[in-house]
């Protein structure tokens, strides 16, 4: 057999193998089918505008010379004294004075902190994507209040509100995948977020939605009613009915976004 032939041969058989090992190589994502709604035009209440021109930007005062530390709060918190709260990439949570002064690191996680919400006992309540949900009082003890729903753990706790009542409704955004490859579980497109509660009397935590792509913002009515819930990854938000004759139902309450909804 000539060297040609055999060169022919070799690369027959290498093609044949690549082929069979990206066939049978295990990956991470799965991904699913979906077929986007069109987007609508940027016309009407989408039409480009400039009111966050003039917006001023509070410094963090960070001053962290890590590389990639000390940046991207994601949610603001006010409390009962006017105090500015937001939590950065590094697990620190920053507490400035009402006008935006005097930046200063109230707590640590040592997680992510993402969504922030002050509860009626002046405990920060704290969706972090790493560590769970948590709850940092004003000696800035942190406690650990829940990581998992009926038996899944949360991978990416997201966005939370208090209702009057107390209870905390919350996010995970994913249960498969981390904050650092939430791009994965937008890609896989397979539903994997949860809405979920968490009742500080029962200290017991429960699913109200699933199957949610990419759960995110989540916000409670002015009348406790209902509530608002963010899915990423598909353009809307659902509406939870938390009393009345709709109670425990839920339906689609703004689609076909024009980009994709984060908070709320």
């Amino acid at each position: 057999m000539s060297r040609k032939k055999l060169f022919l041969f070799f690369i027959a058989d290498l093609i044949v193998l690549i082929i069979a090992y990206l066939l049978v190589y295990p990956v991470p994502i799965s991904p699913a089918g979906w077929n986007p709604p069109a987007a609508p035009s940027l016309t009407g209440q989408y039409l480009q505008n400039s009111r966050l021109a003039g917006v001023e930007r509070l410094s963090l005062g960070t001053g962290d010379p890590r590389p990639g530390a000390g940046y991207g709060p994601e949610d603001v918190a006010i409390d009962a004294d006017g105090q500015i709260y937001a939590g950065i990439d590094d697990g620190r949570i920053i507490r400035l004075q009402s006008d935006g002064s005097r930046p200063e690191e109230f707590a640590n996680t040592h997680g992510r902190p993402l969504g922030l919400i002050f509860d009626a006992s002046g405990n920060l309540i704290v969706a972090d994507a790493i560590k769970g949900l948590l709850s940092i009082a004003r000696d800035r003890n942190v406690t650990v209040l829940t990581t998992e729903a009926d038996g899944l753990r949360f991978a990416c706790t997201n966005d939370l509100d208090v209702a009057r009542d107390g209870t905390i409704y919350f996010t995970d955004a994913s249960s498969k995948f981390p904050l650092t490859d939430f791009t994965a579980d937008i890609l896989e497109h397979q539903g994997n977020g949860r809405l979920l509660a968490y009742d500080p009397k029962t200290k017991t935590t429960r699913t109200l939605l699933k199957e949610l792509c990419f759960a995110n913002g989540v916000a409670v009515s002015p009348d406790q009613t209902f509530l608002l819930v963010v899915e990423t990854a598909a353009y809307r938000v659902h509406r939870v009915w938390l009393s009345g004759t709709k109670q425990g139902q839920s339906e689609i309450f703004i689609d076909k976004l024009q980009d994709s909804p984060d908070g709320i």
